[in-house]
């Protein structure tokens, strides 16, 4: 496909690569040098220097045969003006990165449709969401929704007490008939793998199981971390996910805000009535001490800053603050700050992109693909189709290669976890969890 992309900043950059890396046709539009450099020296895409909300600009492209216009610079009224142009132009699609959620408000003037946008994404409300299920599945280190949430794939660490440590993943189901899931992934000292059943649990795995929503409490505590009651929540910093949590979780949990702009502390706190509002530095031991941190279930680091948000992380952690969830704007250094111990991360950003190429996906009839940021896996959902080589070779679900999980089955509706026994039929829809230089395996088996 053909797609133009306004703004490379974290969310752009990122996304770019993807999408290069898939084989799309790029255009890349940037105000700042610094950043069109940065996408010129690693990106395979046309670059141009300029202002993407000016008509002079956006009219150097061929608007013709653009699939998808991107706007996602981190100013609403660039990425609005922008979108109106470039749908004007001829853009088949246009999808906005916004802010401000005034414009899905039920009695606002101007909708998102005004300005010729066909999907808005806002990453803080993503980052809200993914957060809000981390509170509900407290040893969850990441948690995936498929399939209108009906399926759900959860990252739990598995530490020195987990009853799985040095036992196979088959002796596990083995021992757990009624529990039914599927171990699509591991993350072991950095290194993502799909296993197989003979492989072992060790210590420090992170394993990213697939179960229905109703199985998740049951996973939890098969691996020796069953979930806990959330009462007492602790958030740092009032930027617009802190906002956003606040107001959701207020009136549900016990909950204290952290802020060190007191004019922001006073501009919000009218909305925020039901929480209690303090005026300080986060990491300021004596200030957290007197607010009794240790007694705290969930401590939630979202300040802009990713440095303050790792320091705070680690001192909830060392005052044994049970659930410690930290955000942070860039997935450079993601694997590192993993080490110093917090439970989840979560990135607006990384939220962002993955929200975008799902959308893309989704153009696509038969086959499409999802990607982390964290780890290099992807999810590639297609149809099995009957003059595919799987029924044609008379394959059974074992001759599936083991550098592909087969998560889930989609039949008629209904879910299925398979077993080793599960047959594959006709028109079925696979939840395939590989490594990308799979894809093309998997697409020659089934489709």
């Amino acid at each position: 496909m053909n797609i133009v992309l306004v703004g490379a900043g974290e969310v752009g950059f990122n996304l770019s690569k993807v999408l290069s890396k898939d084989g799309h046709n790029l255009t890349i539009v940037d105000i700042k040098d610094t950043k069109c450099n940065r996408v010129n020296n690693s990106i395979d895409a046309r670059v141009i220097e300029g202002n993407g909300a000016s008509q002079r600009v956006l009219q150097k492209i061929e608007f013709d045969n653009v699939d998808y216009f991107l706007a996602l610079t981190r100013i609403d009224e660039v990425n609005l003006v922008a979108s109106s142009i470039a749908k004007k132009l001829g853009a088949k699609k246009v999808i906005a990165r916004l802010r401000n959620t005034e414009y899905i408000h039920k009695n606002a003037i101007m909708k998102p449709h005004d300005y010729g946008i066909d999907f808005v994404t806002y990453p803080e409300k993503a980052a809200q969401s993914e957060i809000l299920n981390l509170i509900q599945d407290t040893s969850a280190v990441e948690i995936k929704d498929f399939y209108e949430g009906r399926i759900k794939l959860i990252g739990i660490k598995l530490d020195h007490t987990s009853p799985l440590i040095g036992r196979t993943i088959n002796n596990v189901k083995l021992s757990n008939p009624y529990l039914i899931h599927s171990v699509a992934v591991i993350d072991r000292n950095d290194i993502t793998f799909i296993p197989h059943k003979e492989t072992l649990y060790m210590k420090e795995d992170v394993v990213y199981f697939v179960a229905e929503k109703i199985n998740i409490d049951d996973i939890q505590k098969m691996v020796g971390k069953p979930p806990f009651k959330v009462n007492n929540i602790m958030i740092l910093g009032l930027g617009k996910i802190g906002r956003l949590l606040a107001k959701s979780l207020q009136v549900d949990y016990n909950i204290k805000i952290i802020e060190q702009n007191k004019n922001k502390a006073k501009k919000y706190n009218a909305d925020l009535d039901e929480c209690l509002m303090l005026i300080g530095d986060g990491l300021d031991l004596e200030l957290l001490e007197s607010e009794n941190i240790s007694e705290i279930d969930c401590f939630i680091a979202s300040t802009e800053s990713q440095e303050t948000n790792m320091l705070a992380s680690m001192i909830a952690k060392n005052h044994n603050v049970k659930q410690v969830i930290m955000h942070i704007n860039s997935n450079n250094y993601l694997k590192s700050i993993r080490r110093i111990g917090v439970d989840a991360i979560v990135s607006k950003n990384i939220a962002a992109v993955n929200e975008i190429l799902n959308i893309i996906e989704s153009d696509k009839e038969e086959i499409q693909i999802s990607r982390f940021e964290d780890i290099d896996i992807d999810v590639l959902k297609l149809q099995a189709l009957e003059n595919s080589k799987f029924f044609n070779k008379k394959y059974k679900i074992t001759d599936i290669p083991e550098s592909i999980c087969l998560g889930a089955i989609i039949r008629n509706g209904e879910v299925i976890i398979p077993s080793f026994n599960t047959s594959i039929e006709v028109d079925d829809d696979l939840l395939l969890f590989l490594k990308p230089e799979s894809i093309s395996k998997a697409e020659n088996l089934f489709q």
